[in-house]
């Protein structure tokens, strides 16, 4: 059988060419050439149409029966980011920064996926319970592709993370292999419930002459492995890497195939791992699964809300606390700020897990609208644990925390706040305010600040919880900040 002929093809304007240029003979952009396989179109006596493919409608109502049974991984923060489990046929992309624990949690999931679990007494299990080691397992099987690393290297990440227990082993197959072609073929005799490639930037086709993990490689990679995984009805999930400005390494036309796009974030030296979806098409976007890397591999965290709290005893000039809503769960976070005098040239703004753009904004908002004039300091701000929140609820703890640090004056104890700041100073409601006054309670803090709006006229204060409803950002600061620290001690 003859090799399928390949071409260049600008990406801008579509012209193909023997070879690769830098610029485009047809558009003259630069970079633009494409390595891709040109494919005979198929004659069209050759189609036998049926119901649901191509050249026959089928009637929306016919499609009520088809119903797709989600397969659950066991692992509680993965399901719920996911929408309850992998779909059969999808294409699942997760990526994530080197060393944040992709591989890992790959890894993990395809043992929740061959595991009976059992949840623990009084609450949800953290950790898998193998029932009966001897069991069949309802035949499930993991092929576990690894093009990075050996299979000895596999086989110690599998001991370290406790994948390698009797009745869990057996059922997941692990192949070093960076063919897609062998890659299939095994994957059609083994017939597997699942398929973890590691990483997709490592895979090449034989019919491209590019090296692994230039564009037309890990398009034409991920256009096979999609292929198959619609075809045969098995789940696929994809490790990806990503680029040092943190987005997906490869082409946009990757995020585009794939039905699910997964990213693992977190401080790669810290402990807490946060899982999003910023693609579901079986789900939401708006869930988040929060886990803790040990020695053991990650662990899911029994109680989010409380682990982007600090730990300090006394308040702290510098540090307030968020109550923020991600989907359908409401997190404590602990925003810090350090705000200095600037000692020469222009003031530094450094942000961790919070949008630059949008504290420079605040920093203007509160030198016109409340007195606090920053455009002199270098200001640092972040947010505890290593997580990222780009809701606008944010934007009172985050004023709190920076008037907080330039006054030296702390914020009154277990006090919680959350509030969209205005351009004119005034301060806008914010979704979901009952869930986060409730979780606020049972983490034991006695006062909130909340925006004075519709949602907040005429409510309650929940239990022990204070609930003080202020208008503006000034309002907002005389609520909020206790004494200076040297007049509470008298100085």
């Amino acid at each position: 059988m003859a090799r399928p002929q390949s071409r260049y093809l600008c990406q801008a304007c579509g012209a193909s060419t023997l070879r690769w240029e830098g610029q485009c003979r047809s558009c003259d952009a630069w970079n633009t050439l494409v390595e891709t396989i040109v494919r005979e179109p198929r004659a069209a006596g050759n189609r036998s149409p049926g119901p649901g493919q191509p050249g026959m409608p089928v009637a929306l109502a016919a499609l009520r029966e088809t119903e797709l049974r989600r397969t659950p991984t066991g692992i509680v923060e993965l399901d719920r980011v996911l929408g309850g489990g992998f779909v059969p046929g999808s294409l699942v992309l997760l990526g994530g920064e080197p060393g944040i624990g992709k591989s890992t949690l790959g890894l993990e999931a395809a043992a929740g996926l061959v595991t009976d679990l059992a949840p623990q007494p009084g609450g949800p299990s953290t950790s898998p319970k193998l029932v009966d080691p001897t069991a069949d397992l309802e035949g499930r099987r993991v092929l576990y592709v690894s093009g990075e690393e050996s299979v000895g290297q596999l086989r110690l990440r599998a001991g370290r993370v406790g994948v390698d227990r009797p009745g869990v082993a057996e059922q997941i197959l692990v192949l070093a292999e960076t063919r897609v072609e062998a890659i299939l073929a095994a994957a059609e005799g083994s017939k597997p419930d699942l398929v973890v490639v590691d990483s997709v930037q490592t895979l090449t086709v034989d019919d491209l002459d590019g090296p692994a993990g230039s564009v037309g490689q890990v398009r034409e990679v991920a256009s096979r492995l999609q292929a198959y995984a619609k075809h045969g009805g098995v789940p696929v999930v994809l490790v990806g890497h990503v680029t040092k400005d943190g987005s997906l390494a490869g082409p946009k036309t990757l995020e585009h195939l794939v039905d699910v796009v997964l990213t693992l974030e977190g401080e790669r030296l810290g402990p807490l791992r946060v899982l999003r979806a910023s693609k579901n098409r079986f789900g939401s976007t708006d869930e988040i699964g929060v886990f803790e890397m040990v020695e053991a591999g990650l662990r899911e965290v029994s109680d989010p809300a409380r682990a982007f709290l600090g730990e300090r005893g006394d308040p702290a000039p510098g540090a307030s606390v968020a109550a923020c809503l991600e989907g359908r769960r409401p997190l404590l976070i602990e925003v810090q700020a350090l705000v200095t005098p600037a000692g020469y040239g222009a003031p530094r703004r450094v942000a961790s897990g919070i949008d630059v753009n949008r504290l420079s904004l605040l920093v203007a908002v509160l030198a016109k609208r409340a007195g606090v004039g920053l455009g002199s300091h270098d200001i640092y701000a972040s947010l505890a644990g290593g997580l990222s929140i780009s809701e606008r609820g944010l934007d009172l703890p985050l004023a709190l925390a920076l008037a907080s640090s330039l006054r030296d004056r702390p914020a009154r104890p277990r006090t919680v706040a959350c509030g969209e700041l205005g351009l004119l100073g005034e301060l806008r409601p914010v979704s979901g305010l009952d869930r986060r006054l409730r979780e606020a309670q049972r983490l034991g803090f006695t006062r909130a600040i909340i925006p004075a709006g519709e949602s907040s006229t005429g409510r309650g204060s929940p239990g022990d919880l204070e609930v003080v409803a202020v208008g503006t950002i000034r309002d907002a600061l005389d609520a909020a900040l206790a004494a200076p620290i040297g007049a509470a001690r008298g100085g």
